[in-house]
């Protein structure tokens, strides 16, 4: 090749390097700019994103509305039940603002929030536990009322009747609807057709602040059952670990015993023998024969059980039929859950109960007889 071909060829060659050169440049160029284009794009999207997220739901909305913070809730649960309620844009983000500012300490009640409120505005109410304003009703419901009780109370304090009450909380389709939103503690057992009131000591004994002027049926049966969530669910995993009876007892048993307890004592202690004793009459096959649950049957009130009340022919009647009632008879205090989970660890098979509410146990029937003819007989 001659000397005026080679540098012909040599620039060719370079000019060739060159343009790939630019071009690569060109193409990292046009990369690295997209990609700072994406990040800042990115950027800002999340910054106007949170930014947005910080901000009052709606500024402008002024009305009041009802939020529940159940006892021992997380921050996660309240970011939720906030988002739920409309009174922040995104519960992550909540979640997010206080861990970063480290706020804690918020307390369980029923709140009066609005859309319009800032987020320090919330956590400030949420740490204080001041609720706006006084309820419009506050209703106590005692231990040991059955259904048809606690219709009458709520009945004499909200504005609805007793009959609108029980036809509401027995209306099969209703209750399906609650067994889905409650599934943990609403299962198909309540559904028995043995049962008198699907919901019978499921509606939790505590007093109950409404905050509402007109509170529906619904917004009185979610607060209880919430209660009730709140107190019995803790105790399922200590009713997995019994190893009293050949097959496991369910949540509806938990309650359905505790319902017997809170009505044969009153105190905690005789709660956890008479707990032993109903476990030892199962094991052994022996009906429970437990008074409260005939007087139930009967749907009255006596000062005494005689033997003609007895014989009534219904399910709830531990005299004649073997095992635990279809459901509860009332509701009850926690310590009758309890008694459930940790009962007394006792030989006994008998108790009775005299006219001063001293209650006598016994491990024979022979022994049994010997008391009822010493406490109860003679008096």
């Amino acid at each position: 090749m001659s000397e005026r071909n080679f540098k012909k060829s040599y620039k060719a060659r370079l000019k060739k390097r060159t343009e790939e050169a630019s071009t690569v440049r060109k193409i990292v160029a046009s990369i690295l700019t997209i990609f700072v284009l994406l990040l800042l794009i990115g950027g800002l999207s999340g910054y106007f994103y949170i930014k947005s997220a910080l901000e009052p739901v709606d500024p402008s909305d002024e009305s009041q509305k009802s939020v529940e913070i159940p006892l021992g809730s997380s921050t996660s649960q309240i970011a939720g039940i906030l988002e739920k309620n409309g009174i922040i844009k995104n519960d992550l983000i909540f979640r997010f603002y206080t861990k970063f500012n480290n706020e804690s300490g918020f307390q369980a009640g029923e709140y009066q929030l609005t859309s319009s409120m800032k987020l320090n505005e919330i956590i400030d109410s949420l740490q204080s536990g001041k609720l706006i304003k006084e309820p419009a009703f506050k209703v106590t419901i005692p231990e040991g009322r059955t259904l048809d009780q606690i219709a009458g109370t709520l009945a004499n304090k909200l504005p609805f009747t007793k009959d609108e009450f029980l036809t509401k909380v027995n209306d099969k389709e209703y209750v399906k609807e609650l067994m889905e939103q409650y599934p943990e503690l609403l299962t198909e057992e309540v559904l028995n057709e043995e049962i008198k009131y699907p919901l019978e000591g499921y509606l939790f004994a505590s007093t109950y602040p409404i905050y509402v002027e007109d509170p529906t049926i619904d917004q009185i049966v979610h607060k209880m059952l919430d209660q009730t969530k709140e107190v019995v669910l803790p105790y399922k995993e200590q009713l997995n670990q019994l190893d009293l009876l050949d097959e496991d007892m369910t949540v509806h048993d938990l309650m359905t015993m505790a319902s017997l307890l809170e009505n044969e004592a009153r105190t905690s202690e005789n709660r956890k023998k008479i707990a032993s004793v109903f476990y030892n009459r199962l094991e052994e096959e022996m009906p429970l024969q437990t008074d409260p649950t005939v007087l139930y049957a009967l749907g009255e009130h006596k000062d005494r059980v005689l033997y003609e009340d007895l014989e009534v022919d219904s399910p709830y009647n531990t005299y004649e039929e073997e095992g635990l009632t279809p459901g509860p008879i009332s509701n009850f205090n926690e310590n009758a859950l309890k008694a459930v989970v940790e009962p007394a660890d006792t030989d006994f098979l008998y108790f009775l109960a005299d006219d001063e509410g001293n209650i006598y146990y016994s491990k024979t029937l022979e022994k049994h007889n010997e008391k009822k003819n010493k406490y109860i007989n003679n008096n």
